[in-house]
């Protein structure tokens, strides 16, 4: 159950804001529909609701807010737009990857997709889906951690009326099974054929909150369906008759033969088609569309009290045209009624909550373990005297007002490790990657050894003198950007945010997962490399050098801290390419700044610096670790490997800097 109160959002500037006390419910086993023009506050009220923007007001998910429920996800299930994915992930893949997230089994991929219809298309791309299997799949994501609600904005949009059918059915067999189904659409007649219950807004204000009949009834125009070979001539007789009458009735074309009469009765038109000789074929009440598939009454509808709107409640539970119907030809039907889109005497134009003046008698709001009748304020009407401006003190307008909302921070994977894996190994992408440093790695080397002048280790790593970085290690750098770069381009943790969250255990998982790789292809191209020399050149040039733990050591932790560097700087500035350019700035910028600050003119210099501080530490490790400790030493006092010990620093202060804030 979802209980929405009094929902503000800020002022926009000079503007009003754009969602302005919103209140309502969505019980559960019922679909409920927001409905509204666009700009009318809908998606504004849904991310108020999820707590994505700032603003006022409060909703309950079953008896709790938000950020009060400790897996959101597993009580929530949002789509708002397109899938968020990486278009060459496949299906299967993309869903193994948010159970990872989500901290479900595995198995849980295969069950929704069975569930929303795509186990045949489990080995597509998502770049290669249509918008029809794209809103399945939206769906399919949302059901991954088995969420009690669903929200959806839209999700029918700019479906075709087969797509939306399958859609809207899958969402009923959620509410068929208790759970609690909310969703938008601009549509009247989609919100009353799928809905049970239905919200109205207009220019951010609730102006109609009722059943789905209700709706049908009174705020969509009742209308008469007329078939006849001579339908023009009958249409100028009815609107010649009702003008001499004074009656207000409009008449519209809808193509063919068909006419749709709206203030007019049967009986009225029968009686002028009797008079004049006129032949008909088709002659009944509706209400609204009776096209294909509006005769479909949800089975939650069927069952409501045949006593709750008379007589006429067969009828109105049929949806129909909006208030301003749509021609067949495309053109806009202007409403010469004028009462006729009004709601009949009894409807609820407007439900107006009492937040503003208490939210929960003698609780305070946001309080856990609320059963759901505890949690449902006094709809009582607020004072006047509260909506006058400068009508009350400071200090009553803020005992008035709802409760503050603050944008809660993204949820981190529960199981980021294993999330990082199916990351990384979901794409083609690192192994594109890795086969192209291989191959540039094994060209350079066989040139450099064929042109001469280069040392043996230079000529292993493919690493040219007149290169700042070895094809390896920009290979590396450009797979650790992509770890946190490239979602931030195509988001996989949460449907609802477009984002990916700061927490130390993701970041963890990433630069483990992201240094083994770095690991891997520095193996992989010192080891092609020799062996390409070997072939082509003969041993000589593919022996092991004398000193090779020192430059193992170097050479790994040369690809370990461009693969760190590139992941730090592309979660700091969120851009791929921001963390290749911090890769690469680290021989160009910071070794040459490094080497000129070290070797600068000043009063004093710090001669034997690294010797002394050698002195202190290695006398503090048993067991012959001063060796191990001699070479990290050693490695950190180079130009190359001071700059990049000095980059992660500043990267990882930033990194943690940026966490903070975002935490406050």
């Amino acid at each position: 159950m979802i209980q929405a109160f009094g929902l503000t959002s800020n002022p926009r500037k000079e503007l009003p804001p754009a969602v302005d006390d919103v209140s309502f419910e969505a019980r559960a086993g019922r679909v409920t529909a927001l409905l509204g023009a666009s700009g009318a506050g809908k998606t504004t009220a849904l991310r108020l609701m999820l707590e994505l923007q700032r603003g006022r007001g409060l909703t309950y998910f079953r008896g709790r807010p938000l950020h009060r429920i400790a897996h959101p996800a597993h009580e929530v299930g949002v789509l708002l737009g397109d899938v968020p994915g990486h278009p060459t992930r496949t299906v299967r893949g993309h869903l193994r990857m948010l159970c990872a997230a989500a901290g479900v089994p595995v198995r849980r991929a295969d069950e929704v997709l069975e569930s929303v219809g795509l186990a045949s298309l489990r080995d597509e791309r998502l770049g290669t889906l249509s918008r029809g299997m794209d809103r399945r799949l939206g769906l399919a994501c949302a059901l991954v951690p088995d969420p009690h609600t669903l929200v959806f904005d839209d999700p029918a949009g700019t479906l075709s009326a087969q797509d939306a059918r399958r859609l809207h059915g899958a969402l009923r067999a959620h509410a068929a099974q208790g759970g609690t189904v909310l969703f938008t659409t601009a549509d009247p007649k989609e919100a009353a054929r799928s809905a049970d219950h239905v919200v109205t807004l207009e220019r951010g204000r609730v102006v109609a909150d009722q059943e789905a009949a209700e709706f049908s009834r009174t705020r969509l125009r009742p209308r008469v369906a007329v078939r006849s070979p001579h339908a023009v001539r009958l249409a100028d007789l009815v609107t010649k008759e009702a003008r001499t009458a004074r009656r207000s009735v409009e008449v519209v074309r809808e193509g063919g033969n068909r006419l749709a009469v709206y203030g007019s009765t049967c009986a009225d038109i029968g009686e002028t088609a009797f008079r004049h000789g006129i032949l008909v074929h088709q002659l009944a009440d509706e209400v609204g569309d009776m096209g294909p598939g509006a005769g479909e009454i949800p089975a939650a509808r069927q069952q409501e009290r045949p006593d709750a709107d008379g007589g006429r409640a067969q009828d109105a539970e049929r949806p129909g045209t909006p208030c301003q119907a749509p021609d067949a030809g495309g053109g806009a039907v202007a409403d010469t009624a004028g009462a006729a889109d009004r709601p009949a005497s009894g409807t609820v134009l407007r439900r107006t909550p009492g937040p503003r003046q208490a939210l929960l008698p003698g609780h305070r709001p946001g309080a856990p373990g609320l059963s759901a009748p505890e949690a449902t304020p006094h709809r009582t009407t607020r004072p006047a005297g509260s909506l006058t401006p400068g009508s009350a003190t400071v200090p009553e307008a803020a005992a008035t007002l709802p409760p503050p909302i603050s944008v809660r921070s993204a949820p981190g994977p529960l199981r980021p490790l294993r999330y990082e894996l199916r990351r990384a190994a979901g794409v083609r992408t690192g192994f594109v990657t890795g086969a192209v440093v291989l191959l540039v790695s094994a060209v350079t080397a066989v040139v450099l050894a064929r042109i001469g002048h280069t040392p043996q280790p230079r000529l292993l790593a493919a690493w040219p003198r007149e290169l700042p970085l070895p094809p390896a290690a920009l290979g590396a750098g450009l797979l650790g950007a992509l770890a946190f770069g490239d979602e931030f381009r195509h988001p996989a943790l949460a449907a609802d945010r477009g984002t990916v969250p700061r927490r130390m255990g993701l970041l963890t998982a990433k630069l483990l997962v992201s240094g083994a790789a770095a690991l891997l292809l520095a193996a992989l191209t010192v080891g092609c490399d020799a062996e390409v020399l070997r072939l082509l050149y003969g041993p000589e040039l593919a022996r092991v050098p004398a000193d090779w733990p020192a430059l193992s050591a170097g050479w790994l932790g040369l690809v370990v801290g461009c693969a760190w560097s590139g992941v730090l700087a592309a979660g700091v500035f969120r851009s791929t390419t921001a963390g290749l350019a911090a890769v690469v700035a680290v021989p160009v910028v910071v070794v040459p700044l490094v080497q000129k600050v070290w070797a600068g003119p000043s009063v004093r210099t710090a001669a034997g610096f690294p010797m002394r501080v050698r002195e202190v530490l290695l006398t503090q490790w048993p067991f012959g670790g001063e060796r191990y400790v001699a070479e990290v030493l050693r490695l950190i006092a180079q130009p190359v490997g001071g700059a990049m010990t000095l980059s992660l620093t500043a990267l990882l202060c930033a990194y943690l800097l940026t966490t903070l804030r975002s935490r406050v």
